[in-house]
């Protein structure tokens, strides 16, 4: 009787070391895929930056203070033109 407790506490030991291990990698993984979309995410938005209109940067270059108001002017018609 003594070896028949035995064998089903190892057994269950085993199975519920295998789940554990099983759990803190899907843990791992799950984590990893939770980066990997949040950095594509905030990248893919900087990395689109190619798709900015040059009246989306003369206007971030006004609001900067970058160039004054008659040079925003000029190029704004400038702009508008083409």
């Amino acid at each position: 009787m003594t070896g028949q407790m035995m064998d089903g506490a190892w057994f269950g030991q085993g199975i519920g070391m295998y789940l554990g291990m099983i759990f803190w990698v899907l843990l791992l993984v799950g984590i990893v895929v939770i980066l990997v979309r949040a950095v594509q995410q905030t990248g893919g938005a900087q990395a689109s930056g190619g798709s900015e209109t040059a009246l989306d940067i003369l206007n971030k270059r006004y609001a900067n203070g970058e160039i004054g108001k008659e040079e925003y002017e000029d190029k704004k018609s400038l702009v508008s033109q083409t």
